[in-house]
């Protein structure tokens, strides 16, 4: 299933039942007075975490979502039915925004949890609600309301413990692959990974996801190469390890990381770092880079220094 990690969809809450006019009808009761009862509310719209999911493409074939109307109300006081809710499932970490205000209606980031994103109508009430001592047969009533209508962005951020980055070819998702066992693309040439890739790593104690974006180049906040819409998936992450090929100047792609995290989200730059010199194997001697202790030097490909990688992401993470 290809990654899509932002659609616009439709959601239409239903509107309340309307409440009843009616009046008690019995053989022995011959001033039985009003029993109009009142209308159900409609059904709501909820987006629902699903663990499972991790992507929004399922909602990019199915843009339109309708919840149930409500019942109307019926004599002997007996009120509607309250409409069916419509449960959208998303992947954790979904935002919802409403396209028209852009107002940020709400995150979900747990298994189950339910967000409300479009609320169904009140049910009108039923001629038994007016009935006063002075007013003793009403014939009053009211319609039900009309639900929550509203376009919406859902965009997906992803929830990983680490997120894997550097400059294309870095040899994150060789990285990500020793790490995990996970099995994501993986060549030669720029941009391999075209979406987010993630991995499980676990010890004996604990287990946290790791993410790999695709290589972020110069200019990258700007939308440059696959741009900005990839770096809002480190933007929930704890931990960011910063790949640098040792054959390909390490230091200065590492400035240039860092400038493109700074001109994209400044705080980035206060999460917490492991910095990581890749392909040992293709050089006969360490890069050093100014200002920046405890590097660590591997090779994902041949596995060399990835039990020392792990500790340190357990021992940062476990911190």
């Amino acid at each position: 299933m290809r990654f899509v990690d932002e659609v616009t969809i439709r959601v239409a809450a239903g509107s309340g039942g309307s409440g009843c006019v009616s009046f008690r009808r019995e053989k022995f009761v011959p001033r039985g007075g009003p029993d109009g009862g009142d209308g159900g509310d409609g059904g709501s719209i909820y987006l629902v975490g699903n663990l499972h999911l991790a992507t929004l493409a399922d909602l990019a074939y199915h843009v339109s979502y309708r919840a149930g109307k409500g019942g109307n109300g019926k004599g002997k006081n007996m009120h509607g039915a309250k409409g069916k809710d419509a449960e959208i499932k998303v992947p954790l970490g979904t935002d919802a925004y409403d396209e028209d205000s852009g107002e940020l209606l709400g995150s979900v980031l747990e298994d189950s949890q339910r967000l409300l994103v479009a609320r169904g109508g009140r049910g009108g009430r039923g001629n038994a609600r007016f009935a006063t001592p002075i007013h003793q047969a009403p014939r009053e009533h009211e319609e039900g309301k009309p639900g929550e209508h509203r376009k919406l962005k859902l965009v997906l951020r992803l929830l990983a413990d680490v997120g894997i980055i550097g400059l294309p070819n870095a040899g994150k998702s060789t990285l990500l692959k020793a790490l995990t066992h996970a099995e994501p693309k993986i060549a030669s040439y720029p941009f391999t990974t075209l979406s987010p890739n993630l991995g499980v790593l676990r010890d004996e104690w604990l287990s946290f996801t790791l993410s790999d974006i695709p290589g972020i180049i110069q200019g990258a906040a700007e939308g440059k190469g696959l741009g900005l819409r990839f770096l809002r998936h480190i933007e929930r992450t704890r931990l960011l390890v910063f790949v640098l090929a040792a054959d390909e100047d390490p230091a200065n792609a590492y400035q240039t990381l860092l400038a493109e995290l700074a001109s994209y989200n400044p705080d980035l730059l206060e999460r917490k770092r492991i910095v990581v010199v890749n392909k040992m194997d293709l050089v006969s001697k360490k890069s050093r880079i100014a200002g920046e202790k405890g590097i660590l030097y591997i090779s994902a490909l041949k596995g060399d220094g990835i039990e020392g990688l792990k500790k340190r992401l357990t021992e940062r993470l476990a911190g």
